[in-house]
């Protein structure tokens, strides 16, 4: 099994668990007996989610609030984790958020925020939590992207990007874990129904979009589940999602630059 068995001294860590794909991870997690840490910036919400999974999985369920954009804070996470004596058996780095707009006018700070978060936390805590997996011989990685990975998206530049970089990153930190017992599965969900476009200020973007096109976020998160407990490099979830992913991928950028410049018309 590529998903290590329950372990009272092991810990799923589930990152951007207050809401949505995260919250439903950890009841997933949860539900195959696995203990949880959850991680995010409300600490209301976690400990509720923490109470939740608990009482209706029996399992141990931990709550960190901090904010992983900051490098700090992912300190204090790794040693939270360690002084409560847990072993991480599966990362599950959701943890991040989008802008939308034109690039030149959009608030610098909250562009780099969006690295900071969307890139440098995922591969700060894989770095600090893959070795030890290595060193026990079994773990596993569920990294989210997204369906814009696989191509450039206008006036979502920043978070396209960032997307596409969790993407590569993922599937080469797969092969590069080849034979160690630890797998790493990239999920790039598309349009789900979650807090997502309230955070980037898309909501009329969101609306706007084909009721089948939208997933839920329990049916993103238990495919990217089903895909990491198979083992899988990537998981697409939908056959909408399927489609688009290899549209972007094998159309001409001269192409299809245009017609998403023009089919996401966001001021």
């Amino acid at each position: 099994m590529a998903l290590p068995p329950p372990s009272p001294t092991s810990t799923c860590v589930v990152t951007g668990a207050s809401s949505g794909i995260g919250a439903d991870f950890a009841r997933e997690l949860a539900a195959r007996g696995h203990g949880v840490t959850l991680v995010a910036r409300r600490e209301d919400r976690l400990r509720e989610l923490a109470e939740e999974v608990s009482k209706a999985h029996n399992v141990r369920a931990e709550t960190v609030a901090c904010d992983l954009g900051d490098a700090a804070d992912r300190v204090r996470l790794v040693d939270a984790v360690k002084e409560r004596g847990l072993d991480v058996g599966v990362l599950v780095n959701n943890a991040g958020f989008g802008t939308g707009g034109a690039f030149q006018g959009l608030p610098l700070d909250r562009e780099l925020q969006l690295v900071r978060l969307n890139v440098e936390a995922v591969v700060d805590l894989c770095g600090r939590w893959v070795p030890g997996m290595v060193e026990r011989g079994r773990g596993a990685v569920l990294n989210v992207a997204s369906t814009v990975a696989f191509q450039p998206l206008p006036r979502q530049a920043t978070y396209s990007a960032s997307k596409a970089f969790v993407l590569n990153f993922s599937e080469a930190l797969n092969q590069d874990l080849h034979d160690t017992g630890v797998n790493v599965t990239v999920l790039c969900p598309g349009l789900t129904k979650t807090e997502f476009f309230e955070v980037a200020d898309l909501e009329k973007e969101a609306s706007d979009a084909p009721s089948f096109a939208m997933m839920t976020s329990l049916d993103t998160a238990r495919a990217g589940l089903h895909g990491l407990e198979r083992g899988r490099r990537m998981v697409v979830p939908g056959a909408f999602n399927t489609a688009g992913a290899i549209g972007g991928r094998l159309t001409p950028r001269a192409l299809l630059m245009p017609l998403l410049r023009r089919a996401y018309p966001i001021k």
